[in-house]
Formats: structure tokens, sequence, C-alpha cells
């Protein structure tokens, strides 16, 4: 008679889980690069006016970044697996949408569909893993693999989205989420733990529920639209104060709710409140930057976007070295609050070595200009890691799911503010050298110069901030328990 498979042991069980929840980082980070590419491909086939266009990634990023603090906390009142699965087959729906949209508005709220189905998975993914693996050892190497695959989804899907949409159609940038998105929620079911949640009378908090949501989609709403109708704009400031004023109300209300949405201890860690800080200005420097410099190698050096995402790739192959096997043995050894500062010093020396690219391509070296992005890698695949640990690091148990969401929140915020200002810094440098009547390809140069300068300061902020983080954040790693491996060994 047959006898019944033995169990996976608990070290498998672990990796397992990691394995999911990496791919589903993946795929939601990929398609949040893919599309960009595409857009072009989009705007002839549906007919999208210029300003139209625009909302296939702004109604993305707008539910992406406005709901994570809330998905956050509902998983860890109804469950953190339960709110996985429900994001990821949201998502996985959605880009079904997307890939058959016939019309603009289809496509645009199929991707207000994709933004809000990745701020569930990702908002709780941190709090799974966290409670996963707790020996601090073991904790940064997990990070280090999440980092990683965030790091690679962001550069593979500008060369996939490329490749995709020159050898078949943009349709298929949507479709390649489908099997993916059902390969991770069948993995889901068999490898994330069960977790029942507080319940959702410990935090059922409605009108706290309504104010951040809404807070957080007008300030965002707010920042992508900075480049239309300028910073200083009545609209702009106006919208900003409102936003303002409905998380002011939202955090009022959770200093006096008997059960609030967001308890105010999880901000009473310097670990956790600096780590927020130091994320969305490191963020804001760099994902801006990732955009200035593509767009610098496509108008000024003239690549295709084939190539400009092929000539980023040593990059990603850097942040995966060193996030998976420098970073976790550097922290381990000399804490994460080290580690990144060293990452944070260095990814102010080489933002601020690229203000100085040349403005003509003849007189442009990829080896001397460009390949130096190739160290500001290595400072982000150090930095990241220690940041996401520090994140974490304060968080009971019972707050995972929120400090979680918190984190991804900080991080969307980040973007879009480092998009808005800086994209909007370096066009209004552009324009006003080309009415001086310097050369396009200069004009171009000269605001990316800027912006990279303007990122150099945020990481300098950054790097101030990270300094307040109290030494007693650099926990002492354990020596991990006979017997249990390390989560990279399966992958």
């Amino acid at each position: 008679m047959p006898t019944a498979a033995p169990p996976p042991s608990p070290a498998r069980s672990r990796r397992l889980a990691l394995g999911v929840l990496a791919t589903g980082m993946l795929m939601t980070v990929l398609d949040g690069s893919i599309v960009t590419v595409a857009m072009p491909a989009i705007q002839d086939d549906l007919g999208f006016t210029p300003v139209g266009l625009s909302w296939v990634v702004n109604a993305y990023l707008i539910a992406f970044s406005s709901l994570p603090l809330l998905a956050g906390r509902l998983g860890d009142l109804i469950g953190r697996r339960r709110m996985f699965l429900a994001g990821t087959a949201v998502f996985t729906t959605a880009s079904l949408l997307a890939g058959v949209a016939a019309s603009p508005g289809v496509l645009i709220a199929a991707r207000f569909l994709q933004g809000a189905g990745s701020a569930a998975a990702s908002a709780v993914s941190l709090g799974i893993l966290v409670t996963l693996f707790t020996e601090p050892r073991e904790r940064a190497g997990t990070i280090g693999v999440f980092s990683f695959t965030g790091a690679a989804g962001a550069s593979l899907g500008q060369v996939l989205g490329g490749v995709l949409t020159d050898a078949l159609t943009w349709n298929w940038i949507f479709f390649i989420n489908l099997p993916i998105g059902i390969a991770v929620l069948f993995a889901a079911f068999q490898a994330l733990p069960r977790d029942r949640g507080l319940g959702i009378e410990a935090g059922a908090d409605v009108p706290g529920a309504l104010l951040v949501t809404s807070g957080l989609m007008l300030g965002i709403y707010t920042v992508v639209k900075v480049g239309e109708y300028g910073a200083t704009s009545a609209r702009t400031l106006g919208l900003g104060a409102l936003a303002l004023a409905l998380l002011a109300g939202f955090l009022l209300r959770q200093a006096t709710a008997r059960n609030p949405l967001m308890p105010l201890r999880i901000l009473r860690s310097r670990s956790v409140l600096g780590a927020n800080l130091v994320q969305m200005l490191m963020v804001a420097a760099l994902f801006s930057f990732q955009i200035l410099v593509a767009l610098y190698m496509q108008k000024v050096l003239g690549y295709s976007a084939a190539a400009t995402g092929f000539a980023m790739l040593p990059a990603a192959v850097v942040i995966g070295l060193v996030s998976l096997t420098v970073s976790a043995r550097l922290a381990g050894r000399f804490g994460e609050r080290r580690v990144l500062l060293a990452g944070l010093v260095l990814l102010v020396g080489v933002l601020g070595l690229l203000t100085r690219v040349p403005g003509q391509a003849e007189r442009a070296n990829y080896l001397t200009d460009l390949l130096p992005v190739v160290l500001l890698a290595a400072g982000f695949g150090l930095a990241l890691p220690a940041l996401t640990s520090l994140g974490m690091s304060g968080a009971k148990e019972a707050d995972a799911g929120l400090a979680s969401g918190l984190f991804n929140t900080t991080q969307q915020i980040g973007m879009a503010l480092g998009v808005a200002v800086l994209s909007t810094l370096a066009a209004s440098r552009t324009e006003s050298l080309t009415a001086a009547g310097t050369s396009v390809p200069e004009a171009l140069t000269g605001g990316y110069h800027l912006a990279f300068a303007v990122g150099a300061a945020l990481l300098l902020a950054a790097l101030a901030v990270a300094l307040t983080i109290p030494r007693g954040a650099e926990r002492s790693p354990r020596p991990a328990p006979a017997g249990r491996e390390s989560p990279l060994a399966a992958l």
C-alpha cells in the first residue's frame, strides 16, 4: 500500500514561501516598468491623446501608491495569506482586461485595478517574510533575495517590453502576466502559511480608512499632475493642502479611535520611522534617475529602447550580486545601519559624477560615462536590503502587515515625488537653455545635470536622516540554529 509523501520540512516550507513571494514581487515590479517602452504603440493603436496617455502610468501609480497602508493593516486583521491571494487574483484578472482593452477608458480602468492588486499583494509580502524568518542572519539573506527581485524586475521590464512590443504586439506585455499570476496563486495556496489574523473587529476603523485612502490618492494625483499645472499653481496648492488636511485628520483619528486602523505605536520606533524617511528620499532620487538616464541614452546618445534596456542590464546584475551576497554578510558583521550608511555614501558620490556626462553623442563613451552606473547599483544593492531590515525591525508580529504596508507606501510616494520634481526641474532647465540658443542635445543634458545634482542632494538628506537611526537598531546576529539552512540555498 503506497504511503503518503512526508510533509516538507520547515526550512523547505519557508524557502518555498520566499520563492512565491519573490515571484509575485517580480511580476508586479516588472509590470510597472514594462509598459513604459510600449507607450507609443499603445497610443497609436487605441488613439490616446498625449495627456490621456500619461494615465496609463498614472492610474497604476495612484492605486499602487495609496492603498498599501490600508491593505497591509487589513492583512493583519483578516490574514496576510488571504490578502496576498486576493491581490494576486485581482492583478492577474486586471492584466487580462488590459490585454484585451479596445479603448482608452477600459485600459485606464484595468491599469487602476492592476495597481490595486499590486498594492494588496506587495503590502503584506514583507510582513509574511519577517514572521517566517526571525533569525537575523537568515532574515538578512531573505530580504536580500526580495530586494533583488524588485530591482531585477525594473531592469528586465525595459528589455522585455521592447522585445514583446516589437516581436508581437503591446497586448502581450499584459498577457505575459497571466501564466505567472496563475502559477503564483497555485503555489501560494500550498506554500504560504495560514494565518487567521487579529479579526476585523480589532481595527475596523472605517472613517480612518476613508481618510487615509482619499488623502493618499489625492496627494499622489496632485504630485503626478505637477508637470501639467505647475508646482505653484492654485490648483496644485489647493489640492495639496486638501490632501494634507485629510492625512492630518487621519492621524488625529488614529490617536483617538478605540480600534485604530494604524496604531500610532508603529511610528514610535526610531528605526522604523527613520528607515521610511530615508527610503522616501532615496527612492525619489534613484527612481527618477533611472528614467532620466534612459531618456539621456535615447534622446542624446541615440540609443533605441531595446538597446537602452540592455545597456542597463549590468546594473541589475550588480544589484543582484551585492544584495544576494555582500549586503547580507556585511549586515551580519557590522549591522544594517552601517551598511546603509556605506551604501548611501557610494550613491551620493556616483550620482554626483553623473552631473558631468557629455552633451554630445560623439564625446560620450559607454565605458567611462555610463558604466559607472554599476557603482550606483552597488550602492543601491547595499542600501536597500539594510534599509528594509531596519524598516521592519521595530514592528511587532501583530503589526507586521502594517509595517510592510507603510514601507511600501513611502516607497511609492518617493517614486511619485521624485519623478514629478526632478522631471519638472530637468524640463524647465532644458527650456531655458534652448531659449538661450543652446543646441537641443546640450540643453537636454543640462536639464539632466540639474536633476542629477538635486538627486545627489536628496541622497545627502537621506544620509543625514540615516545618521539619526539609533545604533541599537544594529542587531548583533545570533548563530543560526543547527540544521537551519540559508534561504538562499534553494534559489
